[in-house]
């Protein structure tokens, strides 16, 4: 269910901000296209950082529905995974409380003031988009993947192809960081698609990964 709000939401955020595109593109088109957007557009970034915020409870709870509560490995790999949602609705969140006075000072502001501003957006956009949610965010959640895909392939506490297809998404989804790299070390080897496709084959691993436990119960 939560991995199913978040592709609503980010959909939604996708198709009205040009996201995640738009993440790359110089301050001003950022300020401008989300100052743009107005409240609804706060409320689509609220509605997008709470349903992946959701996606952590099943991760930490994950042990427990398996009936391996006391599993050091998936309780470890459960606190990474909730770390990582965490992070991720930090970088989300700062879109809710940080950015919308950015963008009001720099679309009522002379030159000045937009370049200060200007620096200031790229500053936030760095510390909480790309080091917390993009990286750490990503980084750990790919850990807690391949944890639990290593459990299900060496226990058979879960289908194979569960464990298979958890490490693949996961090595996909890592091949993003290139592109996270890329905007602290200029020239950093970038993936194009690494970011689409990594993303889509996590979050349809989380959504198979859910059914499955489901079927289960």
């Amino acid at each position: 269910m939560a991995a199913a709000a978040f592709a609503v939401a980010s959909s939604v955020l996708s198709a009205t901000f040009d996201w995640p595109d738009i993440l790359r593109e110089p301050a001003p088109v950022v300020l401008e296209s989300f100052h743009a957007g107005g409240t609804s557009l706060i409320v689509t970034w609220f509605a997008v950082a709470w349903t992946y915020a959701l996606v952590g409870l099943p991760m930490l709870l994950l042990a427990a529905a398996l009936g391996r509560g006391t599993d050091p490995v998936l309780r470890a790999a459960g606190a990474i995974g909730a770390a990582s949602a965490l992070l991720s609705l930090i970088g989300f969140l700062r879109w809710v409380f940080v950015v919308p006075a950015l963008a009001t000072s720099w679309a009522g502001g002379d030159p000045a003031t937009r370049i200060a501003v200007e620096a200031a957006w790229t500053a936030q956009h760095q510390f909480g988009g790309a080091l917390l949610g993009e990286h750490l965010g990503q980084v750990l959640a790919v850990a807690w993947s391949v944890t639990v895909a290593v459990v299900a392939l060496r226990t058979g506490v879960l289908p194979r192809w569960i464990g298979v297809t958890g490490l693949i998404a996961s090595l996909l989804y890592l091949l993003n960081q290139g592109d996270v790299l890329a905007t602290a070390v200029p020239g950093f080897g970038v993936w194009e698609p690494a970011g689409l496709i990594g993303s889509t084959a996590w979050g349809l691993w989380i959504a198979a990964l859910g059914v499955t436990l489901l079927r289960r119960r």
